[in-house]
């Protein structure tokens, strides 16, 4: 049985089947108010970004120690978090 959240989510369902799956509050929450997630393949344009491009990702989604990570360090914590 799926869990109303109120008006700030969008699809509740997404919401609850992502937190079963280990994912956090805010990702799940991020993901479940993106109407077209699943059109968006997130792995191949994290790899087409550019590395300040990612930088700047990261420092909005609160990664600490950003600055010293390599490329595909940064692709990993975004998409941990």
């Amino acid at each position: 049985m799926e869990k109303k959240h109120g008006n700030q989510l969008k699809d509740d369902a997404k919401y609850e089947a992502l937190r079963q799956a280990g994912n956090s509050k805010e990702k799940s929450a991020r993901i479940a108010n993106t109407p077209d997630s699943e059109k968006h393949n997130s792995k191949d344009k994290l790899e087409d970004r550019a590395k300040a491009s990612l930088l700047k990702e990261a420092k909005t989604i609160g990664i600490i120690g950003r600055q010293k990570m390599t490329k595909e360090k940064l692709i990993t914590a975004i998409r941990e978090h």
